[in-house]
């Protein structure tokens, strides 16, 4: 890997989310040789990447490169590499570009969506979690309309212009809205000669209420919203297969359609050599104290989504969100001081700042610590929120703009298909 010598301790992190970010920044000025590895050289606010895939921004509105957010920074190194293996007998890394020996590991890898072991629904849906699964969901979106325009069996039609979105978290309401809102406002304009009043839009939900995480008021509102744009919202329906054409459920519903977006459930992106059944727990997540150890070692760490701390309150780990993962990479830094320093280590304290979801143009709801508001002022406290936690001023300008031209123009611009991608259309002939 062509990483030079050290007199300092070597910290290895694996992965450039949220977790790893905030460690390397708390690390940036100490005495330490940091190396970050990651299998893309950029850092993705993945909250927005449902508007990546309904052509509300492209995607480099929403990524920013790791070398930039770390630049100057003394004794940081970053390499895009693919961890493979980690022997924690050897201390080693092993990744596609070489081997790496560590003093201190922080595995800070994050999530990946969880398919339940169902092979049928993960080779045939689409998952939204990266900035390339996305562009290949927003070009499916605009190949099936464009498909629909050439075929003139009425049933595939329909089917090409159904959307079934499984999963009724914040990820599921917020691309059900957002596509609604497309249906309503942009689909007439792009595609006269097509009746798109047929487009439907279904979000499933296996549980009985939406935002299970949230309030059960705002669970309610956003329901509301959702069936005031015209999305059908169906609940306690779980969803057992998909064969590319038809979505079987565990009820007498089933639905024909050309897209499947799976947001109903993620899982810890578990590392090779980390995986054993003994240190992990609740979906793959690596079992660690209050400092952030790894259950059995002193030298090696998890953050984030990947990481499970249980606590009384959470018992099954902290959430899978941002801000969970940026608040254990502060308190895990300033520990590392400590343990270098001899000093004691500071017990993680998760800080609940509240929890949001955008439903559309001028509908939101948020819960905050405080308070719980929807509608108009709960939209724009999202709006500024994640303005705030985009990386990179150009990021912020950016996204402001286009949100700013969305809302005057009720338009999306990029609805591009850049990259085609390729799908076995299934037709009933």
């Amino acid at each position: 890997m062509n990483i030079p010598q050290s007199s300092f301790p070597r910290v290895v992190i694996i992965g450039g989310g949220f977790g790893g970010i905030s460690l390397a920044k708390k690390l940036s000025k100490k005495e330490l040789q940091v190396v970050l590895l990651d299998r893309h050289n950029y850092h993705t606010f993945q909250p927005l990447l449902y508007q990546v895939s309904t052509g509300g921004l492209e995607p480099d509105s929403i990524a920013y490169p790791i070398r930039k957010v770390l630049q100057g920074y003394p004794n940081f190194y970053f390499r895009l590499a693919e961890v493979l293996n980690v022997d924690i007998e050897k201390n080693l890394v092993s990744t596609n570009i070489g081997d790496l020996k560590f003093d201190y590991l922080v595995v800070a890898t994050g999530s990946e969506t969880n398919f339940f072991g169902n092979e049928s629904i993960e080779k045939n849906s689409m998952a939204m979690k990266t900035i390339p699964q996305s562009l290949n969901l927003r070009s499916l979106i605009l190949e099936n309309f464009e498909q629909a325009l050439l075929t003139d069996d009425l049933h595939d039609r329909d089917a090409l212009m159904n959307f079934v979105i499984v999963g009724g978290g914040p990820t599921g309401v917020e691309l059900a809205g957002a596509l609604a809102e497309i249906k309503k406002g942009i689909l007439p304009k792009d595609y006269p000669d097509l009746d798109t009043r047929r487009a439907q839009i279904n979000l499933v939900q296996g549980g009985d209420r939406l935002l299970p995480a949230m309030s059960e008021i705002a669970s309610k509102k956003a329901e509301d919203f959702l069936e005031g744009l015209g999305v059908n919202v169906w609940k306690n329906i779980r969803v057992t297969g998909y064969d590319g054409n038809l979505v079987t459920t565990d009820r007498d519903v089933s639905f024909e359609t050309a897209t499947v977006v799976w947001a109903a459930g993620v899982k810890a992106a578990s590392v090779k050599g980390l995986d054993a059944t003994e240190l992990c727990t609740f979906g793959h997540r690596l079992k660690v104290n209050p400092y952030h150890q790894v259950e059995g070692f002193e030298h090696i760490f998890a953050i984030g989504d990947v990481a499970c701390m249980s606590t009384e309150k959470h018992p099954k780990g902290h959430p899978m969100m941002a801000q969970p993962a940026m608040q254990q990479g502060d308190n895990l830094g300033d520990n590392l001081v400590r343990m270098l320093e001899g000093k004691k280590l500071k017990a993680f304290e998760y800080h609940d700042k509240g929890s949001m979801a955008t439903i559309g143009r001028n509908k939101a709801v948020a819960d905050l610590k405080r308070f719980k508001f929807q509608g108009v002022f709960a939209w724009f406290v999202w709006m500024f929120v994640h303005l705030f936690f985009l990386i990179g001023f150009r990021n912020r300008v950016v996204v402001f703009i286009n949100w700013v031209y969305n809302y005057i123009k009720f338009d999306r611009e990029a609805r591009l298909i850049i990259r085609p991608f390729k799908k076995q259309y299934q037709t009933s002939k």
